[in-house]
């Protein structure tokens, strides 16, 4: 009876499609890949199918349940091509242990760079103007100028770091809030760190860059507590904003805008919100550039073999 080849699951979207170089290396080094789901996210069901032949998982942002790895008890590493984990149980591969590896920083610049493009698209209202004009209609609406406004930025890890750095290059005063503020980031320029609560009452436009909590950082009291007129940038997760409050807000111009690149659900079922004609959405593309995935992709293989070729 022959030696079973041990098998890496790879299902990140940007890679299960069209595969990448960097991933020739498992094979090198004597792994089995496996794309179950060409091009998009693995269903629960296909995971508890394919997953219990695997030794490694090279995951995309799809949810890993406690009953997903109750299934795989070969499993020694899940890998991601990013830094979000809230998709996956901890507590269960603590419990079985299976390592959790991310590729922190390796998006940040794609990420940062969106949301800033996703503001000024929002000010300058570029998406309905582009819509209008190719449907032969020629209505002009006054945008504004993000010099000399204030950027509040929730969240300074790497991403939230660089959209400082975007923003006071634009011109703009930047406060921002963070958990745990790193006194050391003192970037040129007027910036400085605040509370929560003076940062929504100073910026004229907020952008998300911190980790889910328990419910939402965005909801009806802190839109309340916005400057009026503030547009809002999502990039980070859906579960940070309460759909809800911002429906409400747009419809009160509390809100002026609302622009988002993540979604409870990918691809998103149709809703209000997505064709509100004042929000901006992109299906989680923050990542999708060439040198993030370049980036992203080496540091995942990088990680997985390093777990799987270390004796436990």
């Amino acid at each position: 009876m022959g030696t079973v080849t041990p098998r890496i699951a790879v299902t990140p979207r940007s890679l299960s499609e069209r595969g990448h170089p960097a991933l020739a290396a498992l094979e090198e080094a004597g792994y089995d890949l496996l794309f179950p789901a060409p091009g998009r996210q693995p269903t629960h069901e296909e995971q508890l199918s394919f997953l219990p032949s695997c030794v490694g998982y090279l995951a995309g942002t799809e949810p890993i349940s406690r009953e997903v790895l109750a299934g795989a008890p070969g499993l020694k590493v899940i890998s991601r091509n990013g830094v979000g984990v809230d998709s996956i149980d901890l507590a269960a591969t603590a419990e079985r242990g299976v390592a959790v590896e991310t590729t922190a920083g390796a998006n940040a610049q794609g990420v940062a760079e969106l949301a800033i493009a996703l503001l000024l698209a929002g000010l300058r209202h570029i998406p309905v103007q582009d819509a209008t004009l190719k449907a032969d209609r020629w209505e002009r609406i006054e945008g504004r100028e993000v010099a000399g406004r204030t950027l509040g930025v929730v969240g300074c890890g790497q991403i939230g770091r660089r959209v400082v750095q975007i923003g006071l290059g634009l011109g703009m005063s930047v406060r921002a809030f963070d958990a745990l503020p790193d006194p050391q980031f003192a970037p040129a320029g007027d910036f400085s760190y605040t509370t929560m609560p003076e940062l929504l009452a100073q910026s004229d436009a907020v952008t998300l860059h911190c980790p889910p909590g328990e419910r939402p950082l965005i909801d009806k009291e802190a839109v309340a507590a916005m400057r009026a007129g503030c547009y809002l940038v999502n990039t980070a997760r859906s579960s940070l904003v309460d759909e809800d409050a911002i429906l409400e807000a747009l419809g009160e111009a509390r809100l002026s805008g609302y622009a988002t690149d993540v979604h409870h659900r990918e691809p998103p079922e149709p809703n209000e919100l997505l064709h509100h004609p004042r929000v901006i959405t992109t299906p989680h593309v923050g990542g999708y550039t060439m040198e993030s995935v370049e980036r992203a992709t080496r540091a995942a293989v990088e990680n997985l073999l390093r777990v799987l070729t270390t004796p436990s």
